[in-house]
């Protein structure tokens, strides 16, 4: 048999049974130890509320219904990526990732203005971890809520703790996460939540959308120079769409 097929199938035995084994240690963890001892566990992976500011943040109390200018949003230029369409401001570079790139765990070199962009099909997050159906989270929305409302300080389930893992992982840069702020919004057609950072220079705006069809769109803009607001992000996140 040809030596890197024999070392490409030793590398994926090794990763199965790794992720094996990290699952017997927390299933072993929360039986035996407790939720004290998990979050202790996931504290020393992941990091604290006080080097991770995001693990303990939750949306603001009231949800966000925002007004959007109709002549801002004539004045944003459309564009169409496969499966799914938005308009942006000029001076912004787009980029549209897949899920298996990991964007989100890049570090942003570029020194312009950038929006990157990507799309999920309805139900794609419940077929990465199955187990929530038991939980009652069915679809993309309930998965996303679950995500952007855990705490690190309320984990008390291998559930909870998946929660919390994937909201690190798929928060990018938004800056200092101590001064950031976390919100949930409802709009016409879509709905989600927005982590951001305004800082007179350079703004971060962490957008994770839903549609009316289930679908779920995350759209970061690194805004250097600070050219926009929240209310002209909104604009920009309304003209999202499905591309079939």
């Amino acid at each position: 048999m040809n030596r890197k097929i024999i070392r490409t199938i030793q590398r994926a035995g090794q990763a199965i049974f790794y992720l094996l084994f990290a699952a017997l240690l927390l299933t072993f963890i929360v039986k035996f130890g407790g939720p004290n001892i998990l979050r202790q566990y996931i504290s020393y992976g992941i990091g604290t509320c006080k080097n991770t500011p995001i693990l303990c943040m939750q949306p603001q109390k009231n949800i966000y219904t925002p007004q959007i200018s109709p002549e801002y949003r004539q004045t944003l230029i459309p564009h169409e990526f496969p499966r799914m369409s938005i308009a942006v401001p000029k001076g912004f570079m787009l980029v549209q990732e897949l899920i298996k790139k990991q964007y989100y765990k890049r570090k942003y070199t570029h020194k312009k203005a950038v929006i990157y962009l990507l799309i999920q099909e309805p139900g794609a997050f419940i077929r990465l971890y199955p187990d929530v159906l038991k939980q009652g989270v069915k679809d993309n929305a309930e998965f996303i809520r679950r995500l952007m409302y855990a705490r690190l300080d309320q984990v008390n389930t291998i559930t909870d703790a998946f929660f919390l893992i994937m909201k690190s992982i798929i928060t990018p840069d938004i800056g200092c996460q101590s001064a950031a702020k976390m919100i949930e919004f409802k709009m016409e057609k879509h709905f989600g939540f927005i982590n951001y950072l305004l800082t007179g220079q350079d703004n971060y705006f962490d957008c994770n959308v839903l549609d009316q069809d289930g679908n779920f769109y995350k759209v970061y803009i690194k805004d250097i120079g600070a050219v926009l607001d929240l209310n002209n992000v909104f604009a920009v996140i309304s003209t999202l769409k499905p591309v079939n």
